[in-house]
């Protein structure tokens, strides 16, 4: 829960001078209503006895200035400011209770320490609030700068009503089983005392962008009860040096305060990437404020019942000296969920959400191969706001599909102008796929084919797999490479020409080649491994670029077995599209009629022939 702004002194400074400029002014004397007279216009009133009353106000100097009010009022004014030299003060007075007799003559003088009141007044107000800001930021020159080096980790208690447990994480289940003990050490932590074992200071969840790292660490603080500290590793580093370090320290010194509980430190590498020369101040910042992360893991007790839990999804540039015992002891892996675990977090994001009996989140799950969490979270989401842009009642299967697609591949583009020319070669490039899929070996089941542009796709051809792959055959590569070529092929074959549409599709059929051969060994070169991967794990990297060891011979040799490899995809994709014309056709046909076919559709298509 985020501060008030009125809780920073600050605000109730600039509130005090506010208050105090609108009390000088309701105070001050009113002089717009009044009417200005020398002292021969006032006397020439004295004269006429149009004097109701008058207040000398007699400070001490040379002049007094007095105020009156007149008997018959003069343009419309009734009062008047006059100035009277302080010699005539005393004459003044007797001259005007001589020509009236009823007026009221009053002379003032002002106590000196009123002036002086006015003066000590918005100093005493400034003087009040440093030292009020010195009391609650512990004095001396840290009570100006406290706020500024202070820790801004957000707390978050176990009584919130956003408290995560268990419950609400699926699709990790190792990690859950890992972090079980951090849980019970925290409920108990006396059993494990005494019997001299030492739970690990500090946990490092290891994941790509989405996979629930922070959630499972909330989930862990849920399930244990107790007070969840939660910074990013970027608040730390600021212009200031040494300011890193103070937020480092003060962090620490709260999470004792609050103990037992959890510190979690989100992307903690912006502040524990490896340390090395550097010319660059900044850089210099960052390893302060690092060592004295360091320094603080090794000066504190798992005892007291304070852990660390940092997230981070590049654990190839963390310090060395971060990921040794004694400070970040354990490491779990976060990955991305496999088709058990998506059903389950589908389950747990449609929780709230009415969806319609006929609903099968198996299916949804099985098309979503490679989504993390996040990415489920979003659609779940965009399904039920798909919904409610048509009024319906229930979340069907239809805006789950269409929720996948546009999380997938972007928003459709209805606005997208498209010639009935395009339209026909996009048909012919997606029924090429389809065909092709729908007759090479261990190829995944087709889902839907549409011609519906979205993103930067005219259309796509959707395949459903039955379950995830984790070790993928020889066989079923080269049907993927056959299948991604048929788009490039059905045009040729049938249009008698190429575009530019095949463009992704001979990308990722080339990155498919250079792994086949580079890093899987699958060709006549061996199983030796020719390149190097750019990308890192967590990244998802899979680019391979090719090593600068390798002879010229040899990069020739990998060159012609790639472009081996993609002929035969080329040739097997031609051989199926030729046996099956009239399935392309029928198929070009109903998806310009429909624009979209799933399984069903096409098998229909394909049985009537």
């Amino acid at each position: 829960m985020g501060k008030s702004p009125y809780s920073r002194p600050v605000v109730w400074i600039v509130l005090a001078i506010v208050a105090y400029l609108f009390l000088i002014q309701a105070v001050a004397p009113t002089k717009q209503a009044s009417i200005n007279l020398n002292y021969g216009q006032f006397i020439d009133q004295v004269e006429q006895g149009n004097i109701s009353s008058i207040n000398i106000n007699s400070p001490g100097g040379e002049t007094a200035e007095t105020t009156g009010e007149f008997v018959n009022p003069i343009e419309n004014k009734r009062t008047f400011v006059v100035t009277i030299p302080s010699s005539s003060i005393g004459p003044t007075a007797e001259k005007v209770k001589e020509k009236n007799k009823t007026s009221i003559v009053t002379i003032t003088t002002p106590s000196p320490f009123i002036g002086l009141f006015w003066i000590l007044v918005p100093f005493a107000i400034i003087v009040g609030f440093i030292i009020i800001m010195r009391k609650k930021r512990g004095g001396g020159f840290g009570g100006f700068t406290g706020g500024f080096t202070r820790s801004r980790a957000r707390l978050a208690l176990q009584d919130d009503k956003d408290k995560k447990t268990f419950e609400d994480v699926a699709g990790v289940d190792e990690a859950k089983e890992e972090l079980q003990e951090i849980i019970e050490f925290l409920k108990e932590p006396g059993r494990f005392v005494k019997l001299g074992g030492r739970i690990p200071k500090g946990v490092l969840l290891l994941g790509s962008p989405g996979t629930g790292k922070t959630l499972l660490a909330k989930a862990v603080a849920g399930e244990a009860g107790v007070p969840f500290l939660s910074i990013s590793g970027s608040e730390f580093v600021e212009l200031f040096v040494g300011v890193g370090a103070s937020r480092v320290r003060s962090l620490f010194e709260e999470g004792k305060k609050k103990a037992p509980c959890i510190i979690f430190i989100d992307e903690i590498d912006a502040v524990g990437r490896s340390r090395g020369p550097s010319l660059n101040l900044g850089h210099e910042e960052r390893e302060q404020t690092l060592n004295q992360l360091l320094t603080e893991m090794d000066g504190f007790d798992t005892d007291k019942g304070v852990i660390i839990i940092g997230a981070s999804n590049r654990p190839d540039v963390l310090d060395p000296a971060l990921l040794r015992p004694g400070r970040f002891d354990r490491r779990v892996i976060v990955n991305k969920p496999d088709l058990r675990g998506r059903l389950g977090i589908l389950k747990v994001h449609t929780k709230k959400i009415v969806l319609a009996e006929s609903v099968d989140l198996g299916v949804v799950a099985r098309g979503t191969v490679g989504f993390t969490g996040a990415d489920l979270a979003n659609l779940a989401n965009e399904a039920a706001l798909l919904a409610g842009r048509e009024n319906a009642e229930q979340v069907s299967m239809k805006h789950l599909e269409l929720a996948k697609d546009r999380v997938m591949m972007g928003p459709e583009r209805k606005s997208m102008l498209i010639s009935p020319e395009e339209k026909r070669t996009t048909a012919y490039h997606e029924a090429g796929h389809a065909v092709v899929a729908l007759f090479v070996p261990e190829s995944d089941p087709i889902h839907k084919v549409t011609i519906i542009p979205r993103g930067l796709s005219l259309g796509s051809t959707h395949q459903l797999p039955t379950d995830d792959k984790h070790n993928l055959s020889k066989i079923h590569i080269e049907s993927r490479i056959a299948v991604l070529m048929a788009g490039r092929v059905a045009e040729e074959i049938f249009l008698h020409q190429s575009t530019t549409g095949a463009s992704n599709d001979i990308d990722t059929a080339t990155e498919l080649a250079y792994r086949m051969v580079c890093e899987w060994g699958m060709s006549d070169l061996g199983p030796i491994k020719l390149g190097s991967q750019n990308g890192h794990l967590f990244f998802g990297g899979q680019s391979l670029e090719r090593s600068s060891s390798c002879s010229d011979d040899t990069t020739r040799e990998i060159d012609l077995t790639v472009k081996e490899i993609i002929s035969r995809g080329i040739s097997a994709a031609k051989n199926i599209l030729t046996a099956n014309k009239s399935l392309v056709e029928k198929i070009v046909s109903g998806l310009i009629e429909k624009e979209t076919l799933d399984i069903e559709d096409i098998t229909r298509l394909r049985e009537s022939i």
